[in-house]
């Protein structure tokens, strides 16, 4: 029997799209610009490209657009040139992705056992810190006993030690009886990033060629690391870390190959780092760039195609985790490693949920671990070759982050490479210059921290974890920046808390919620919700008919700080008689949920709380007035949150 399609002629069927106007490019910018003209967008703004208006602008320079309709650049195929869609024909639809484990351990026994449990229970490699202040190298033999090195490779993570270390594996490998020729660790080596961090001058060849002496005889041994993750972790953007990432591995590719090897020998036994955070789509877009962008180096010396795979390893950021609020990490992580796997990481790694606390307990590590299952084997994540190719959203982002990536290789090629980046301040001053906006954009919370500056819990019990030796408690003078998004907002509820612990009492501001509740409702939970990102309690006494009954209630409380809070109608009418009769009941300090408006300011008002205010700005010198003249407890509503 012959189905006739909806709508064909002598079906009988309705056709549905008749009587609707064609859905075309123009149709769709005079919806877009008609909601934006609702949402108070000025007119100008709309006359050309109201999508525009919709369009994100990134740290590289270059907007995302909301719709993209032009045909995206060809991204080849699986297992071709450029590679931008991985070097397997067949993906990881076999095996999916290594799953490897991290260790800051410095007791050995402790890191025996923990190695023991990730390898049992999916953990497929070791990233294990070795030198300096993680595990003595002198130890590494003891806490690898119970791995088959066969199986396993071990990673390190050896700072300026690299020369012990390398030693020390590579006799853990002995000792286990594994024959040179089937060594798969990787000596970590990576002098770039170990001088930047610690200050000093990079020096290259010296590593290189003790990596290069240890790996006679060793032809799956790897050697360096282009590290990627020194830019992430300072602020820097991706197209920063992306370029950063390539000028370091051509660095190391032709100090390798002064130091004996062939290119395509020296190229294999480099593996990149590029960190992977909850932004998701540019992280695939940032894994598939990164792999066209080392094809292009290689092919231009002269490695054939064969031979250009790229070793990328894919750790979630260090620098979106969150002291506060850890449990919210699992969903950062969880995003991360998705997009790490569809953009095609060679291995991922997923930092535990306390690992910005300190050491990782051993149910956090667990969770890590099977995060990284179960994409794999309940999600089936990796049964699909380069799930996001062909879409024109990310092939275009792939192509904008590859040219700003490109572009910021060859501004580090044109100071003289890597190592001249770092000693004369190239790379740390472009880095900053990216940190400085986005912190503006972290303060201003137009880059929200889920539980940190937006949502956070003021009642939390903050988590404790022994402190994590690889991890200073100080940056290093002179060092490259090691940042995370939430410190500035973590260190104000610390201020906070320590008020709590010390007088029972959190510093606490009045919300003056000026007329009916549905009024004030909205503007007192946004106060609310502002001030505990600071660690500041909000008491709320409830509606409040006009400037006496603020005073009154102002006064009873003995707070130190008021937020007016209400509708602009109720504003237009009560809000500078309110400011004033705060200002006279001993207010110092008088805000206003709202946009500014100079009327308010000569009322008494002396800052605006509203969305894209500074808000660690506005919160510390909150906590200025409220920690240095602090309260006197009136009664239970004290510290009562809204």
């Amino acid at each position: 029997m012959d189905v006739p399609e909806s709508g064909a002629a002598g079906s009988g069927a309705p056709n549905l799209a008749e009587g609707f106007p064609a859905a075309t490019h123009e149709r769709w910018r005079e919806l877009v610009a008609g909601v934006l003209r609702k949402s108070g967008v000025p007119e100008e703004r709309l006359a050309d490209a109201p999508e525009s208006v919709l369009a994100t602008h990134t740290y590289d320079g270059f907007d995302i657009d909301p719709l993209h309709t032009a045909e995206p650049p060809d991204p080849g195929f699986p297992g071709l040139p450029p590679f931008t869609r991985g070097y397997r024909p067949g993906g990881g639809a076999a095996q999916g992705w290594d799953i490897r484990a991290r260790h800051t351990d410095a007791d050995p026994a402790v890191l025996r056992r923990r190695v023991h449990d990730d390898l049992m229970n999916g953990a497929s490699s070791l990233w294990i810190a070795v030198g300096g202040t993680g595990l003595a190298p002198s130890a590494l033999g003891e806490a690898l006993t119970d791995v088959h090195l066969d199986l396993a490779p071990v990673v390190l993570d050896p700072g300026a030690d690299h020369a012990d270390a390398a030693d020390a594996l590579l006799r853990a490998h002995a000792d286990a009886g594994v024959p040179d020729g089937q060594v798969l660790s990787h000596l970590g080596a990576d002098p770039l990033s170990a001088a930047a961090l610690a200050g000093e001058r990079p020096d290259v060849m010296d590593p290189v060629r003790f990596a290069v002496d240890r790996a006679r005889g060793r032809p799956g041994l790897g050697l360096v690391v282009a590290d990627g993750t020194l830019v992430h972790d300072a602020g820097g953007s991706d197209g920063q870390e992306l370029g950063w990432a390539l000028a370091a591995g051509t660095a190391y590719l032709r100090a390798l190959h002064a130091a004996g090897l062939d290119v395509a020998d020296a190229a294999r036994r480099i593996e990149f780092r590029l960190a992977a955070n909850a932004d998701q789509f540019s992280v695939i877009a940032k894994l598939r760039a990164v792999r066209a962008m080392w094809n292009q180096v290689l092919e231009a010396s002269g490695v054939p195609a064969g031979r250009r795979a790229m070793r990328l390893h894919a750790p979630t950021s260090d620098a979106m985790m969150t002291r506060r609020d850890p449990h919210v990490n699992m969903l950062r992580t969880t995003v991360a490693c998705f997009a790490a796997g569809v953009g095609g990481a060679d291995a991922v790694t997923v930092a535990p949920f306390d690992s910005a606390v300190g050491l990782p307990d051993d149910f956090a590590r667990r969770i890590a671990r099977n995060t990284q299952s179960l994409l794999i084997e309940e999600a089936y994540l990796a049964r699909v070759i380069d799930p996001a190719g062909g879409s024109f959203y990310v092939e275009a982002l792939t192509r904008d982050l590859y040219r700003a990536g490109w572009a910021f290789f060859r501004e580090v090629e044109a100071a003289g490479g890597a190592a001249e980046a770092v000693e004369h301040g190239l790379l740390r001053e472009r880095v900053d210059a990216v940190w400085n906006r986005r912190r503006l954009d972290l303060a201003s919370r137009r880059a929200p921290i889920t539980g940190v500056s937006e949502f956070p819990n003021p009642d939390e019990i903050p988590l404790v974890r022994e402190p994590d030796p690889t991890r200073p408690s100080a940056p290093v003078p002179g060092g490259f920046p090691v940042r995370r998004y939430a410190e500035e907002y973590e260190a104000l509820r610390e201020r906070g808390d320590t008020q709590a612990g010390d007088t029972g009492h959190r510093p606490t501001a009045f919300l003056a919620t000026l007329g009916p509740v549905a009024a004030h409702t909205a503007r007192a939970s946004f106060a609310a919700n502002l001030l505990a990102a600071g660690g500041i309690a909000a008491h709320e006494p409830g509606p409040l008919e006009d400037a006496e009954a603020v005073a009154a209630a102002f006064a009873a409380s003995g707070a130190r700080v008021a937020v007016i809070c209400s509708s602009d109608q109720v504003y237009a009418e009560h809000a500078g008689a309110a400011a004033r009769a705060l200002r006279s009941a001993g207010a110092r300090r008088v805000l206003l949920a709202g946009a500014p408006r100079d009327a308010y300011r000569e009322a008494g008002v002396d800052a605006f709380a509203h969305r894209g205010c500074d808000a660690v700005a506005l919160l510390t010198d909150l906590l200025d007035v409220l920690l240095t003249d602090p309260p006197v407890p009136s009664g239970p509503a004290q510290g009562a949150h809204a």
